[in-house]
């Protein structure tokens, strides 16, 4: 880990005057955040810090939005309204991380089951950057003017935070923003920033498909419809769509992640459950991958005799993010301009999905979505000369555990810019 000192330099003045003060208090908040995760529409305490914090800078919070989401509005007379967004659920994977604050918390999901909980995809680091970005603006109202709308989102990781915060009257009950803003921590090295015009993170799409056949024992298979069988050709057939249906300039991921079938050994049960994602780049790919699999699924069960077809129920979907051209232009420049250009990185669409872009599209304003490196720098440069960045623990996996510094520094200091790309100066206000 590297002091943020000897990998970035200080911001010493302008806005970020208080920052180095301020970054012990949110390192302590994050390790709390980070060793307190909370699952999807379970994220009580994480809300109640959001909400704590955003009090003590000044801002007019409301709590409970979309069951845990959080608002908070610091108005400082006429001018721009812009939207920053952090999202706060943690997933049910065991922290293997070794870290002195490492999670041990354990919760219970929806089906009623004990699981472990950690934060594995960063949105602790999300949260603890919003929470300084919301101090530190509030700090220098004086130097702009308009509205700042700190969002504090549940349930990413299921797809229906961002929605539920909506339907819950979100763009009744505040103002309608300029611009939404947000921003993901990602493999990559900390103190750098990453992110592109247009498409940005693809479009998500999770099935649970139950598969009937007919139980037996197992020294009797002929008096059975093996379901066990009959999964295991279904996932090889599901890995020919994107090999042999895709052109080779066509994007597209589809991900097995579960296959569950029987109890014992000698016993052949009656049915199997296979969950699975995709991820997509392009409607019209979108469309036929989704057929290509209930194709697929229905032919596999059909040639093995399956007493009904197979039931195939939709889990979550997250729509593409997509850049706003104008205003990812601004934000790119104001990041070079800020960070300097060897430090802003323009990345590809990456694969990763996310419920963000529902802000900006129901919401019908323009929003940009990057990405914040998190990975030690020497680390990320070694693995880089190797040929082994596949290799770096990436998020969702029981060891991905982003430094401290100087990534939190980055993230807290790019919100700031980038809002204040749109807040108008004194006595300028659009």
């Amino acid at each position: 880990m590297h002091d943020p000192s000897t990998q970035i330099p200080s911001s010493a003045g302008g806005p970020f005057a208080g920052l180095d003060a301020l970054l012990p208090q949110l390192e302590e908040l994050y390790k709390d955040i980070h060793a307190h995760p909370e699952l999807s529409m379970q994220e009580e305490r994480t809300a109640s810090i959001a909400a704590e914090r955003l009090r003590a800078a000044g801002y007019e919070v409301t709590t409970g939005i979309g069951k845990t989401g959080v608002v908070g509005l610091l108005r400082n007379s006429d001018g721009p309204v812009v939207m920053l967004r952090a999202d706060m659920d943690a997933l049910p994977v065991a922290e293997a991380t070794g870290l002195p604050y490492a999670s041990k918390a354990t919760a219970t999901d929806r089906e009623g089951k004990s699981v472990p909980v950690m934060h594995a995809c960063g949105h602790d680091m999300h949260t603890t950057c919003l929470a300084g970005a919301a101090a530190l603006l509030a700090q220098v109202r004086d130097t702009w003017q308009g509205t700042v709308m700190a969002v504090f989102q549940p349930a990413e990781e299921t797809a229906e935070g961002a929605q539920a915060m909506i339907d819950d009257g979100l763009f009744e009950r505040f103002p309608k923003p300029n611009v939404v803003l947000g921003q993901h921590v990602m493999v990559g090295p900390a103190g750098s920033i990453g992110g592109r015009t247009g498409v940005i993170t693809s479009a998500g799409n999770s099935f649970e498909i139950r598969l009937f056949g007919r139980g037996a024992h197992g020294s009797m298979p002929q008096t059975s419809i093996d379901p066990v069988v009959m999964a295991a050709a279904t996932v090889l057939r599901l890995q020919t769509i994107v090999s042999r249906e895709l052109a080779p300039t066509e994007a597209a991921v589809v991900t097995i992640g579960s296959l569950q079938a029987g109890t014992k050994e000698n016993v052949i049960p009656d049915e199997a459950i296979i969950k699975l994602n995709v991820r997509t780049f392009d409607e019209g790919v979108r469309k036929r991958v989704l057929a290509a699999i209930d194709r697929i699924v229905n032919a596999e069960a059909a040639a093995s005799g399956a007493p009904k077809p197979p039931e195939i129920t939709a889990l979550d979907r997250y729509a593409l993010v997509v850049n706003d051209a104008d205003a990812s232009q601004r934000i790119a420049a104001t990041f070079r301009e800020h960070f300097s250009p060897a430090r802003v990185i323009e990345t590809g669409p990456t694969s990763a999905s996310e419920d963000f872009g529902s802000f900006g599209a129901e919401w019908h304003v323009p929003s940009v979505f990057w990405f914040v490196g998190g990975t030690d720098p020497e680390i990320y440069a070694k693995a880089k000369a190797a040929g082994k960045v596949n290799e770096i623990p990436s998020n969702h996996n029981a060891r991905f555990a982003p430094v401290i510094h100087p990534t939190l520094r980055t993230g807290v200091e790019a919100l700031v810019v980038a809002a204040r790309a749109w807040l108008s100066s004194p006595g300028n206000a659009a």
